[in-house]
């Protein structure tokens, strides 16, 4: 519940802060005559988010319906259990059998096939069962947070978003980006990962 209402409250931050920065481009609009630029810029850009939005609506149904065929082929369990020792070796303190261990090898599937909004469900459930391990302790635990780490370092092959994204505004070639992606997001993880390993042991030591 802790971790709910900080984030939460971080969420409402990030309100505050775009309706300000909105309300301050406004002003300064009025006050140099460019109000009529103003409007232009916001139904050019509603014109484009909507154009965006039925694009990405197409990319996600492709990609989760390819998700949902293998969850069904039976090749999303397979990955799970060809994962289950990385996952162990990440949270050594979640029981070998737990919930926690389906939902965190699904979320890492998902992001490494740059389906991030596949992940999510996933990644919350997969918090919730880890915040059980955690008995209501108002503090993140060592899971909780390699976990998120994990999420926010996120190695991806496929970065379609990235690729649709590209592909939208005009990319003579739209898939130039993965090798890029894949090594920026291979270094991201393994810094992550090393981070994870040397805070657990420090952690132990001084326990």
């Amino acid at each position: 519940m802790h971790i709910l209402k900080k984030s939460m409250e971080f969420c409402v931050m990030l309100n505050y802060l775009w309706a300000g920065m909105i309300l301050v481009g406004i002003i300064f609009a009025a006050f140099t005559g460019k109000i009529p630029n103003i409007t232009d810029a916001a139904l050019e850009s509603a014109k484009e988010a909507i154009t965006l939005c039925i694009t990405m609506t197409g990319v996600m149904a492709f990609w989760v319906g390819l998700m949902e065929i293998a969850s069904r082929a039976g090749a999303i369990q397979s990955g799970a259990k060809l994962l289950r020792p990385f996952v162990h070796f990440l949270f050594p303190e979640v029981p070998r059998n737990h919930k926690a261990y389906d939902h965190i090898t699904t979320n890492i599937i998902a992001n490494v096939l740059g389906l991030g909004w596949a992940a999510t469900p996933a990644g919350l459930k997969a918090m919730e069962e880890l915040g059980k391990l955690n008995r209501g302790s108002t503090s993140a635990s060592n899971a909780m947070c390699n976990f998120l780490i994990l999420n926010i370092s996120s190695l991806q092959l496929i970065p379609v978003n990235v690729i649709a994204f590209r592909s939208e505004y005009g990319s003579v070639d739209p898939t130039a980006i993965v090798g890029a992606g894949i090594v920026a997001t291979t270094i991201s993880t393994a810094a992550g990962i090393i981070f994870c390993k040397m805070m657990d042991r420090k952690k132990t030591r001084r326990a």
